[in-house]
Formats: C-alpha cells, structure tokens, sequence
C-alpha cells in the first residue's frame, strides 16, 4: 500500500546498518535492490556466510517477486499468465483455470474480508477503477483534473459483491459471475507476496534478513553485527512527508511484520484539494478518518489488509477490530494529528513507549 513510507531501507534502517557495519564472524551484510515488482523498489538485506549464499537468497527472492506481481497484476496481460488483468477482462464469461497461488490469495483475502468489518474488499475493483483513471488524468494534465461522478461510482459500486466471485479450488478454476465486476488485489498483493517470499526463503535455510517492499517491511531473526539484537525501523510522520526528513517514531522489531497506509503519496489535487488512494466503500471517497495507520503483526499480508482495513474506519471502530486480534498492534495518525496507539505498540516504539534497539547477549 504504500504510503505512509516506511523508511527501513531509504532512510533509517539503511543509515543505521551503514554505521553498524561489523558482523559476527562468519556472517557478512549483502543488500540487494529488485525492480520491476509491485511498482516499487523491494529491498532485501541479510546476513549470510558467503557471497554464493546470498546470490542465492537474493536470485530467489527476485524471481519470486517478478513471478507474484506478475500473477496479481491487473493493469497487464503477460505471456502464458492468467492474472487479475485476465480474469478482469473474462469477467462474466465463466471460469478461467488459473494457478494455484491465485486462489490461495483470492481465498485469503476472502476470508479476512468476511472476518473483518468489511472495508476492504477485492472485488473493489470497479470503484477504483474510476479514481484511478481520473488520478492518472489528474496528474497527466493538472489543470483538467477531476473527480469522478457520483452517479458512475454509485453505479460501480453495485457490482463489488464478494459472492459473485466462485472459487473452485478442486477445479481450479476461478469466476466473475458479475460481468461488470473488476478484482483489485492493491490492498494486500503487495504485503502477501513480501510475506510468501520471506517464508521460502527460511525454508531455504536463511534466518537474518529483512525486506521492505514499497512500506510491506518484514523482519526475520536479527541484524548479525555484535551491536544489535533487533531490527530498527524508522516511521515516517506523515506532516513531514513532503520532505521526506522527520520521522514519527523508530520501531524495534524482530521476526515480524510492519505495514502503514496513509493519504499521502498516491493522490493527485482537484481545486486545490488533495484526494488520496484509500476509497472508502461507504461514501465511495477517500477515507477521511485518519492521516496514517500502522500495524504491525507477523504476517506482512494480513499487515496489508489490517492497514487499508484500519484506515477506513473511524478510530472507536477499529480499536473494537484490533484489540480482538492476538499478537497484532496498530499505532493511529487521527485527521487532527493526534496519535492513538494500542497497549502493545509500547513494547516496540522508541518515543511511544521508551523500546531500546539492544545489544545481543553475550
């Protein structure tokens, strides 16, 4: 989603692991960067014994990215890939097979969507299709921008009914009973695919790393430098995001997950005002609650959905949502800038609740 910057890897964490350059013996620092994936820089930086050791975690860890953004993408049609962008332009015209990691995250996201307050919803797509469209004309030619009308988002919105979307999962197949109906994976993609690539790469045997995918940050074991026993995070403060210096709070974490969507990055100005991203489907406009949420759990996809989720809805709302979620924290930037926070986030937040990055134990 990503938005609120999640600086690990462009600002703080970078700086931080720059200075803290040492390795316990055996173990050397590698970074490598992977475009073409998810529209956005993804970041891996492990620790690991060799050069042919990282190469490895590095080859994997790009190939399985171009593969999963490929498989959820649905702006583009590639060769021999029945994606989101085919099953978009099949919609209403019966099932297509597709490859079982789609139905995987078609299932999930389903699942979460029906657990949930119901803000954030893959079968979404109609809608924001229209912001899209009318962001990147805005943005093409500012002085022609617009919004767009009411009455055509009204009458997309009648066809983002998740129970038009089937599912085999014996058959393999997948359907748009709806033939108006449009999936947008956007609001977990993204965090899913961080989430994936991680877990393959500790069943590869690799335990120090960390991946900022775009906001999508992921923690595993911890940097391997003598200095630190947890990863540092910088999160950004959405008033300062302009110029991309203050940061809100500094996040300590190890073997979890940190995900932030705000109003801030993808939106484009209509007579002087901004419209962001984040579609809320009760009004069928950008949300309005907050400036930015952050949450942070262990899986960065279910980190994806909870923040677009959080956003869209009003403080009280979402504090009843979170506090029933076992082992997830959420820290709240409310309209007026005021910070709201779940007890947990305590434990992790330098400013918030006095966390320490501190050394490993001997």
């Amino acid at each position: 989603m990503r938005i609120f910057r999640l600086t690990a890897v462009t600002a703080m964490l970078s700086i931080i692991l720059i200075i803290s350059s040492a390795c316990q013996p055996g173990m050397k620092r590698y970074t490598d960067t992977i475009l073409g994936a998810f529209d956005t820089v993804i970041t891996v930086i492990a620790y690991c014994e060799s050069d042919q050791a990282f190469e490895k975690l590095s080859g994997h860890a790009e190939t399985r990215f171009i593969e999963l953004h490929q498989l959820f993408d649905r702006y583009n049609q590639y060769d021999g890939v029945v994606n989101i962008h085919t099953l978009n332009a099949h919609a209403g015209q019966g099932p297509l097979k597709v490859d079982p990691e789609l139905i995987r995250l078609l299932e999930q996201a389903g699942e979460w969507y029906r657990q949930s307050p119901g803000t954030t919803n893959i079968a979404f797509g109609s809608v924001l299709e229209l912001w899209h469209d009318a962001r990147t004309e805005g943005l093409t030619n500012p002085a022609a921008a617009r919004l767009p009308e009411m009455a055509a988002l009204t009458e997309a919105a009648r066809h983002t009914d998740m129970d038009q979307l089937l599912i085999d999962k014996a058959a393999g197949t997948v359907e748009l009973a709806d033939g108006q109906m449009r999936l947008d994976l956007g609001a977990v993609a993204k965090g899913y695919a961080t989430e994936l690539v991680a877990q393959e790469l500790t069943t590869l045997g690799y335990q120090h790393f960390i991946i900022s995918s775009g906001g999508n940050v992921r923690t595993a074991g911890n940097p391997q430098d003598g200095k630190r026993s947890v990863w540092s995070i910088g999160i950004q403060n959405p008033d300062a995001a302009d110029d991309g210096e203050e940061l809100l709070d500094t996040a300590y974490l190890t073997d979890l997950s940190v995900v932030t969507s705000g109003d801030y990055q993808r939106y484009y100005t209509v007579d002087g005002q901004r419209y962001h991203h984040i579609i809320d489907p009760a009004t069928l406009k950008p949300g309005v609650h907050h400036r930015a949420v952050t949450v942070i759990t262990r899986d960065s996809g279910f980190a994806d959905f909870l923040s677009t989720t959080l956003f869209l809805l009003p403080y009280a709302d979402g504090r009843n949502y979170i506090d029933q979620l076992p082992g997830t924290e959420a820290l709240w930037v409310l309209a007026d800038g005021s910070l709201q926070y779940t007890d947990g986030v305590k434990n992790w937040f330098k400013t918030i609740g006095g966390a320490t990055n501190p050394s490993p134990v001997p």
